[in-house]
């Protein structure tokens, strides 16, 4: 068995046991949050009759090793459990349908955040100790600094309200209009990110011997740049992106309640308001999943960029 498989089977493992970890997790703290969530769905004043009904489609009658060995069964078949409102739709057909929305705002917000760091970050690094790296510097501070609970309703304030630039997230308007300010939102601190990492890693590598022997030949100063520097200054931040882009998707739970978005983080609340067991650990699950997955991709793919990374068994 080669040493590249070898790395890819240890890290299946890896993730598949973290995920197995987390969903535990869930089952726990979610079966501990005080209170009878019958009573929370129903009333106190509800009919019995009613009550032992879902408390049996909520397996609550059941010894917690049974519910935890059931709930092994609904992830194994791969339905997540079937909904008590609808016992036609499972936990699954809801989380396809708001997985979509969720993965296309981290993904335009991806877009957003390189666009603006990659060439601030170079120019900061470029014009080190002046005034663009200053603004650069600043800026990221900003983007880092400012929560996205307070900048989700501050844009849509001016936006909306204010200069009427783009539709109001109650209007029901789909399309790029409405994905521009909740990837703003998301998006901005990874930029932040992303120009500090940017800008370190290109002032490493114009420092490199190799940058001074391309210099030293003749070589025009945009292509030493962009075509020698820039490319192996990415390197770390394929890193950063794939490790944030896991981390996007559990943040989206708060942009899309500010924008009144469809998706994971509007169906998670509602399962939570609601105290449905099932959807709740689908959604964790279903992030948890995706965050061990990106993060298992991004070191595969940092392998390939760069051949400098041994794998693990390499004996060169």
């Amino acid at each position: 068995m080669s040493d590249r498989l070898t790395y890819i089977l240890r890290r299946l493992i890896g993730a598949l046991l973290v995920v197995f970890a987390v969903s535990t997790l869930v089952f726990v703290v979610v079966r501990a949050v005080p209170g009878d969530p019958v009573e929370s769905i129903l009333g106190e004043l509800a009919n019995p009759a009613d009550k032992q009904q879902l408390r049996e489609c909520l397996r609550l009658d059941q010894p917690l090793s049974a519910q935890f060995g059931l709930y092994l069964r609904d992830v194994a078949d791969l339905s997540l459990g079937r909904l008590c409102d609808n016992p036609d739709i499972t936990v699954s057909d809801r989380l396809v349908e708001a997985l979509p929305h969720t993965v296309l705002l981290a993904l335009v917000s991806v877009v957003f955040a390189l666009m603006l760091s990659i060439p601030l970050g170079v120019m900061a690094a470029l014009k080190q100790g002046g005034p663009i790296d200053l603004m650069a510097l600043t800026v990221a501070l900003l983007g880092v600094s400012i929560p996205s609970f307070w900048m989700g309703p501050m844009l849509l304030i001016l936006f909306t309200v204010f200069l009427r630039a783009f539709p109001d997230p109650g209007s029901g308007v789909v399309g790029l209009t409405s994905l521009i300010l909740p990837a703003i939102t998301l998006g901005t601190a990874l930029s932040a990110k992303l120009t500090r990492m940017t800008r370190a890693s290109m002032l490493e590598v114009l420092s490199a011997d190799y940058v001074r022997t391309a210099h030293s030949k003749g070589l025009r100063r945009r292509v030493v740049i962009y075509k020698h520097a820039l490319r192996n200054a990415l390197i770390p931040v394929v890193t950063v992106v794939g490790l944030q882009f896991g981390a996007l998707l559990s943040g989206a739970i708060i942009v899309e309640k500010i924008f009144a978005r469809p998706g994971l983080g509007s169906l998670l609340l509602g399962a939570i308001e609601r105290r449905s067991y099932m959807e709740v650990q689908g959604c964790v699950l279903v992030i948890a999943t995706c965050y061990v997955l990106v993060n298992l991709l991004t070191d595969l793919v940092y392998t390939v960029v760069d051949p400098r990374i041994q794998l693990e068994g390499d004996q060169s």
